[in-house]
Parts: C-alpha cells; sequence; structure tokens
C-alpha cells in the first residue's frame, strides 16, 4: 500500500497559462484571507462616501448606492498570496459612475472601510470601466467574509488593493500608503509584474 500524504488533495486545476500572473497558481475556491474580525454593518446603517480633495464630497445609503445603474461583469482575482482565481461574477456600480457626481484635482485614492482598514489606489487605475463597488457575487449578496455588505472590486491589481467593507474613498494629491503598503506590501501591486513587497 502505498504511503499516503495528509496534505495531499489532488493535482491543481489547468487553466490558460496567458491567464495566470507569474508565480501564481489556480483555485476553484474562493479563500477567505482578512485581518482582524469580520465587520457585520446592518444595511440601514451603511453608507459610502467620497471625501478629500474635493469640490463637494458625496455619499450614498445603501438603498441609493444600489438604486444606481448597476453592472454585471465577469473578471479574473489574482491574490498576492499566490491564488487565482477566473471568471469570477459580480454585480455592482461602476467607479466612473461615483466619480461624476465630484470634481477633483487628486491623483490618488485611499478607500477605508470598516474595521479601520485602508488601502491606497491610483486615481486613473478606478476609472474607465476598471473598478466597482461590488455588491453581489455569482448572483448573490455578497457574503460578509468576502467583503459584503460591498467592497472595492480593482481586478488588475492583487486582490488586496479591492478592499472589503469598503466605506469610503478620500481622494488625495499625494500618494498615502494604506494598511499593508506600511506593512511591506507593494505600493502598486500589478500582478503581471509579481508587485507583491517593496522593491519587487
Amino acid at each position: 500500500m502505498p504511503p499516503i500524504s495528509r496534505g495531499f488533495r489532488g493535482r491543481r486545476p489547468q487553466a490558460d497559462p496567458s491567464r495566470i500572473p507569474p508565480g501564481q497558481y489556480l483555485t476553484h475556491d474562493f479563500p477567505v484571507l482578512s485581518y482582524g474580525p469580520t465587520p457585520h454593518t446592518s444595511l440601514d446603517q451603511w453608507s459610502l462616501a467620497i471625501d478629500g480633495a474635493v469640490d463637494s464630497g458625496a455619499s450614498w445609503s445603501w438603498e441609493e448606492l444600489t438604486a444606481l445603474p448597476a453592472e454585471m461583469f465577469t473578471v479574473d482575482i489574482h491574490c498576492v498570496t499566490k491564488w487565482s482565481k477566473l471568471d469570477t461574477m459580480w454585480t455592482g456600480v461602476s467607479l466612473d459612475t461615483l466619480l461624476e457626481t465630484v470634481e477633483t484635482e487628486a491623483d490618488y485614492v485611499t478607500a477605508w472601510s470598516d474595521g479601520g482598514y485602508t488601502t491606497n489606489v491610483p486615481l486613473a487605475d478606478l476609472t474607465d470601466g476598471q473598478a466597482w463597488i461590488a455588491y453581489e457575487y455569482a448572483g448573490q449578496p455578497l457574503a460578509p467574509e468576502h467583503g459584503g455588505p460591498a467592497r472595492l472590486l480593482v481586478p488588475h491589481l492583487y486582490f488586496w488593493k479591492s478592499a472589503k467593507w469598503v466605506r469610503g474613498l478620500t481622494l488625495t494629491l499625494e500618494d498615502e500608503p494604506g494598511f499593508w503598503e506600511v506593512n511591506g506590501y507593494h505600493d502598486y501591486g500589478d500582478p503581471w509584474r509579481e508587485q507583491r513587497y517593496q522593491g519587487d
């Protein structure tokens, strides 16, 4: 009888290598990775704000956000811990729609979340159909462990940039590193350039 390895779970799934960034592997699961406890904010207490270096800020209640034109979209996502998940299906509001309401000369955004999490993203990476406030996954309300009721979704960057439990976007004139960036993660986080950590 051959020896049994307790860690063996079969071969990793195969995928078109052109869709998997360097150093990543494909998963069909949706791993849950979070720093700190999972917030649970009731929808009647939830709101989303855009503030900072803007002529006039804007905010939306849950009812107001979900009444905006929604998009259903399918994207690949890539975690800095090296898993990639292909063809993930989401529903949400494009950042282009939200940013139409503000005038700004800012070049950067700090996304902030329930639980105190922050992450920085260049404003140019949130426009032109590149980012959303997502509130459904695979046709169902986004589960709290995956960032529900709503998360920022910036799929062309490593997934820590897609802030879970997002509550606001603060526009800034200067780049202001967020939680993981201050703790050694790359400031930008391009999966195709393996920008995991500072200096990559």
